[in-house]
């Protein structure tokens, strides 16, 4: 057994200490506010000292990772405490156990085969069920929950411990190991938000919603139009859009990355030649997908919260319009760029002068056709699937409307500012955000 196997086991074992937080209460955060002073400052050498060493502990002559981890812990500890409104045990259990026994999944994969995929495929394995387990013996302790009492709770372990899977080892891939401290923090509060705007989930739907999403996200992934850190954050953004949303939503989301994604290896080669191609084969890593999704995941959250805290039908609607607009301007965008980039004689919006393909700001008349069509199928999806009030050609054109906008804010942005001051990923945001805003605000308008 390695040493970073090893390191691994160690690691998990004192994520196993969390299950004792229903008996210690207020204490809960005790035992690891002691292990990061033992690590810090007592234990300098012996067997547990080479057990959790990492290659930067030797050099300092203390255990930083353990106790950077075991500080982390503590705080996640107190949030499920301290504060009037704490952090759920469950969820307080299901990040700890979760991402520490996931650790020690990836290592164990990868100690027979390395490669990201493998690495996130071997977290997933072991992290996942330990998080569902781990909140299991919560309740049984905390509430001595019988088993029926328990089934029906099942749904919602089943939804905290698949976020907490899929943040951790998204955050842990764009990370170092010795950030754990951060995985762990930012994963326990993610997991808790969602799981406040979610008060209950039924078993059918998210069975249905991690079967679509996890085959989804692997199908992108296996035909190359994503990376796995690109992978796993559609993923996320589904699981929690049918959550949060509904199948429908769900629906308006996924056309988007699968006729995106077609659409940028459409012709491929002959847009490599042209020098108009995306970068990586065209595979979309975690920043495209949440330049061009980012704003519309913040629309269902939003939608979820204007449900959840009563902010009346005006609101909740005009946050289902925010979504559909900024994936009808993600869309459009992509579409005008991935059909237009084929195309001769490209001209710069701001001044309509003839400049090359592929420079940023560049538009061609069968892109922008392109363009208005990719904005018209998303509006279609959204007015049969989702809950937009309103008459047909309303929706549509709000909508449409949406989508024109923030294809026409993206040329603008290319055309004066992308390059030297902000990104491509930047300015899909901001193409995004201006679609959600006409659309959104346009319905907001008509509806109040």
């Amino acid at each position: 057994m390695t040493s970073t196997l090893r390191r691994a086991g160690g690691f998990a074992a004192v994520g196993t200490l969390s299950l004792a937080a229903p008996a210690l209460g207020v204490a809960a955060a005790a035992p690891f506010a002691a292990i990061a002073l033992l690590a810090a400052f007592v234990i300098t050498d012996g067997p547990l000292f080479e057990l959790f060493a990492r290659p930067g502990d030797r050099e300092d002559g203390r255990l930083n990772g353990l106790a950077s981890v075991s500080l982390a812990v503590t705080g996640l500890a107190l949030l499920a405490t301290v504060p009037r409104e704490p952090m759920p045990l469950t969820v307080f259990v299901a990040t700890v156990v979760g991402v520490t026994y996931g650790n020690l999944g990836g290592q164990l994969v990868t100690a027979r085969r390395e490669g990201p995929f493998v690495t996130v495929a071997g977290f997933a394995a072991l992290g996942f069920p330990a998080a569902v387990a781990g909140q299991a013996v919560v309740a049984v302790v905390a509430d001595a929950a019988d088993p029926s009492a328990l089934a029906d709770a099942a749904p919602d372990f089943v939804f905290v411990a698949a976020v907490v899977t899929l943040v951790a080892a998204l955050v842990r891939s764009a990370l170092y190991e010795r950030d754990d401290p951060v995985v762990l923090l930012s994963t326990g509060i993610l997991a808790w938000v969602f799981g406040a705007l979610v008060p209950s989930v039924g078993a059918v739907e998210i069975a249905l919603a991690l079967a679509v999403t996890v085959a989804l996200g692997y199908a992108s992934y296996a035909l190359g139009t994503a990376s796995v850190t690109g992978m796993l954050t559609g993923v996320i953004l589904g699981l929690l859009t049918v959550v949060l949303g509904s199948f429908g939503w769900f629906v308006v989301l996924i056309a988007f990355f699968s006729v995106g994604g077609l659409s940028t290896k459409f012709r491929y080669e002959e847009k490599l030649d042209r020098g108009v191609a995306e970068d990586n084969d065209g595979a979309r890593g975690s920043s495209n997908v949440l330049g061009n999704a980012a704003v519309a995941f913040a629309a269902v959250v939003g939608f979820a919260a204007a449900s959840r805290f009563s902010l009346g039908t005006a609101v909740s609607a005009a946050f289902g319009f925010a979504f559909a607009g900024s994936l009808a301007a993600a869309m459009s965008d992509t579409l005008s760029s991935e059909i237009g980039g084929l195309y001769d004689r490209p001209r710069l919006i701001t001044t309509l002068e003839p400049v090359a393909p592929g420079t940023d700001g560049g538009v061609t008349w069968q892109g922008e056709v392109a363009g208005v069509v990719g904005a018209a199928l998303v509006a279609g999806l959204a007015l049969l699937l989702m809950p937009l009030p309103g008459p047909a050609m309303l929706v549509t054109a709000t909508v449409v409307a949406g989508g024109v906008a923030g294809m026409t804010v993206d040329s603008l942005l290319g055309a004066t500012l992308e390059g030297d001051r902000i990104g491509n990923e930047a300015v899909n945001l901001l193409a995004t955000l201006a679609g959600a805003l006409v659309s959104g605000g346009a319905a907001l308008a008509l509806l109040v």
